[in-house]
């Protein structure tokens, strides 16, 4: 009886908690929760968000549309009011005092992430192999997204014939590939991954790339450009500052830094639980506040672009893609991480619908832009060059003319 009265009165607290996000257990609508265990209860009491991912894939519990479960939660900020704070009192003790992207950890997201399998890549991404987000201003397919995200970054850029490059975190060789066969430069890509470093190399073989297995604090070199798409959020708010200086030391006097890069509103020290142990070990999104205090005094900030609402359509097509090819490669799998991965993707899209998270695209010169010089105004992807200063949510735009 006993027993009975505890569940009973645990069912009921977690019902009220999902209630304030407009969620039922057992209802009838796309984003309630159908249990399956009736252990969940108290699990997701215990262990919140890393219990709530792990029962997911333990097929403790269901739900039809995953990415508008999240929607409401995030959107209700739930996450927020349940928060198990002796958990994230640890993570925050553990991610200012352990420096958790240091050198020698540097390579771990390369080994537990990106080198799981090219063939799940391949059957979710884009035909060139861009993880990272779309611009969808213009487009209706995800390659036509993808290569007007590329075209973006290379305007914003100012690329001109014969430039050096510098790509830090290049992925599969998405962004180096297209830079150097549309715009003719010549670029160097670094990544922690060795199947990137395999894959990029061959992708990318007859245009003036090379592709390294390289920490980015290891860079001497000087470069007319840096980009770095995606990465980011694996440095860590112990190394924002250390970034910032090796890209300034990496920097021409009149060159260009373009970062792209998920975001948050506030500043945190650690990641939700769940994506840290599954997904992205230790990762973390910068806020705008962290950004600018790690580049103050060290770069100069021309342009700031928010495009997280094309995260949640670029999300959804990965999802529709990898559900889609999942027969061609279940046999290399199992059903956990079938569902594992797709939560990881539609909890992250909802993170985007509600504007819990964000994608900026922030340009930076070494010493500064000419007042009056470069000033004019296009539209991106139309064929002008100009991207005119100041924080924007809506069709970038980009300088006409280099630094002087």
């Amino acid at each position: 009886m006993m027993a009975l009265m505890k569940h009973t009165n645990v069912k009921l607290a977690v019902q009220k908690i999902l209630a304030r996000s407009d969620v039922q257990i057992n209802g009838s609508r796309p984003w309630d929760i159908q249990v399956n265990n009736p252990k969940f209860f108290s699990r997701v009491l215990a262990g919140y968000s890393l219990a709530l991912g792990e029962s997911y894939m333990d097929r403790w519990w269901s739900c039809e549309s995953l990415d508008q479960l999240f929607d409401k939660i995030l959107s209700a900020r739930l996450d927020r009011k349940i928060k198990n704070e002796k958990q994230i009192f640890s993570a925050i003790l553990r991610a200012k005092i352990i420096n958790a992207q240091s050198r020698s950890k540097a390579y771990i997201i390369g080994k537990r992430h990106y080198d799981i399998g090219n063939h799940l890549f391949a059957v979710m991404l884009d035909k060139r192999m861009n993880y990272s987000c779309g611009y969808w201003e213009k487009a209706t397919t995800l390659d036509d997204a993808q290569e007007a995200k590329l075209d973006l970054i290379c305007q914003k850029l100012l690329l001109e014939p014969g430039m050096t490059v510098l790509d830090i975190g290049c992925g599969w060789g998405g962004f180096a590939k297209w830079a150097a066969e549309k715009y003719g430069v010549k670029v160097l890509g670094i990544t922690v991954s060795q199947e990137q470093v395999k894959f990029a190399r061959e992708y990318c073989k007859e245009f003036d790339v090379t592709i390294e297995l390289q920490d980015y604090r290891n860079l001497k070199e000087k470069f007319d450009r840096i980009v770095s798409i995606g990465m980011f959020e694996h440095v860590g708010c112990r190394n924002y500052k250390t970034f910032m200086e090796v890209i300034r030391r990496c920097l021409k006097a009149d060159g260009l830094f373009l970062l792209h890069t998920i975001a948050g509103n506030t500043s945190v020290h650690s990641t939700d639980p769940w994506i840290s142990k599954y997904i992205f070990p230790n990762s973390m999104l910068p806020s705008a506040k962290q950004i600018s205090s790690a580049s103050e005094g060290i770069l100069v900030l021309e342009d700031w672009h928010s495009l997280g609402q094309n995260y949640d359509r670029t999300l959804m097509a990965w999802h529709n893609k990898f559900v889609k090819n999942w027969d061609k490669i279940k046999e290399l799998y199992d059903e956990r991480f079938y569902r594992m991965w797709t939560y990881y993707l539609l909890s992250c899209a909802a993170s985007f619908r509600s504007r819990r998270n964000q994608l900026w695209q922030i340009v930076f010169s070494r010493e500064g832009m000419r007042t009056g010089q470069g000033m004019g105004r296009g539209v991106a992807g139309g064929g002008g060059r100009g991207m005119g200063g100041g924080v924007r949510n809506g069709p970038s735009r980009y300088y006409q003319k280099g630094p002087k």
